[in-house]
């Protein structure tokens, strides 16, 4: 992990929008929070940052389904070493990847699944803001 310089006044520093991309694309499972119906729910996911954007793959079911009724979702993702760590969120909207084009650079991203179950369809999280923060941790 890339560490940021802090002052012990100030453990935690906002990151820069391209810095918090660059944590982002350091990692490959973040958390999926959606709400439907008023009830609000969070499944972990393998993911890809493709530009300016987070791609995950999804079997059909209750993710997918939350995700194509309720297109506002927030995205979260961090990792931590020893002395510190980071986090990043993104809120915006997800929609499933149904073009044949991008479907088929989608099928040769890196995603790689947790569990042996197909997982045929591909979603795409375009933020409308991007938020990080960088923790030095105490001692």
């Amino acid at each position: 992990m890339h560490h940021i310089e802090t002052d012990t006044d100030h453990p935690i520093t906002e990151l820069e929008e391209d810095t918090a991309w660059g944590y982002l694309d350091s990692s490959e499972v973040g958390r999926l929070a959606t709400a439907l119906g008023g009830q609000p729910d969070v499944f972990p996911v393998n993911y890809v940052v493709d530009g300016q954007s987070v791609v995950f793959r999804t079997a059909e079911g209750t993710k997918l389904a939350e995700v194509v009724l309720n297109q506002r979702v927030a995205f979260e993702a961090d990792g931590w070493d020893e002395s510190a760590g980071w986090s990043v969120v993104l809120r915006g909207n997800a929609e499933r990847i149904t073009d044949a084009d991008e479907l088929a650079l989608a099928e040769k991203m890196p995603l790689r699944p947790w569990t042996n179950t197909v997982k045929a369809h591909f979603v795409r999280i375009v933020p409308d803001t991007i938020t990080g923060r960088y923790f030095r941790f105490g001692s």
